[in-house]
């Protein structure tokens, strides 16, 4: 089980989502056993399957949320910024299968019946819910839970059990006959926001301007506010707060760490201030969350 994954400056997940064998990845994840009580914003090159097997939650991806309940899935395309929240303290648990999509489908097959879905730019995720009555859902959510077993068991021959698996998945997938888009204005947007995002994880310890995350993104002040409006429901300047409160929570861990030096660490110039945000997050305050978590 994966509890905490890590994500580089641009907030790209670094955890290996792969086997010695296998470009794939497959576990349980508890979403209030993450250090930050949800799974915070972060994208990858995988595609993503996810299957509810405990509780509800809400994800988002790009701008929009979607809310999937026990049993349901959701399946998350290939470089979407995306998060997970549970809901009404349910615990949340559900199988997370990332896969790269070169290994989806035979190579000769790629560039025909891949590349063209992971490139759509309306085509950000699928929701596998409870209402659809044709099998196409019902197979890709039992082909999840097949996927699972095989990777634990690891009986002999099961690589090959796993990619038969997988061909079905997809084709289950593409069978409902996507109409494919491709906006290059939507195309540049999510660019543009990918690196906004990367300005702040790289800067965030150091002062930060509005006009700077802006040039970042090589937009207009308000035209910054508008797309972290869109696609965060929130401005760049609380962005920015809620991950220096996220940055923080594993300094406070560290045995030796004091709250006054986290503070100056991950970018706030006052102590007091960064109490009062980082109580107002997690309804505890700093000194409270790191007797808590070194108990």
């Amino acid at each position: 089980m994966i509890k905490h994954f890590t994500v580089d400056r641009s907030y790209k997940e670094l955890t290996e989502h792969r086997t010695l064998l296998l470009p794939i990845a497959c576990y349980e994840t508890t979403i209030n056993q993450n250090i930050n009580g949800h799974i915070p914003l972060h994208w990858h090159d995988e595609i993503q399957f996810v299957l509810i097997i405990r509780g509800e939650a809400v994800f988002q991806v790009n701008e929009e949320k979607i809310i999937v309940q026990e049993g349901e899935g959701l399946f998350i395309n290939s470089g979407c910024l995306h998060m997970a929240e549970e809901i009404n303290h349910s615990g949340c648990v559900y199988i997370c299968l990332n896969v790269s999509p070169h290994f989806v489908l035979a190579q000769d097959l790629y560039a025909t019946y891949v590349a063209p879905y992971i490139q759509a730019t309306n085509l950000t995720y699928v929701h596998l819910d409870l209402d659809t009555k044709e099998e196409w859902g019902k197979n890709i959510l039992d082909a999840i839970i097949k996927i699972n077993h095989l990777m634990q068991k690891k009986s002999p021959y099961y690589e090959i059990d796993i990619t038969v698996q997988l061909t079905l998945m997809w084709q289950n997938l593409i069978i409902n006959g996507f109409q494919l888009k491709y906006e290059q204005s939507e195309m540049i947007r999510n660019k543009r926001m990918k690196q906004m995002l990367n300005w702040i994880h790289q800067h965030y310890a150091e002062k930060v301007m509005l006009k700077d995350i802006a040039r970042a993104g090589q937009l207009s002040r308000s035209e910054c506010c508008r797309y972290f409006k869109r696609y965060l429901k929130k401005t760049p300047s609380n962005y920015l707060t809620d991950y220096r409160i996220q940055k923080s929570k594993a300094l406070l861990q560290q045995p030796d760490s004091n709250v006054t030096d986290v503070a100056f660490q991950v970018g706030f110039n006052s102590t007091s201030y960064f109490i009062e945000k980082f109580k107002k997050s997690m309804n505890m305050t700093p000194l409270t969350f790191k007797k808590n978590k070194n108990d």
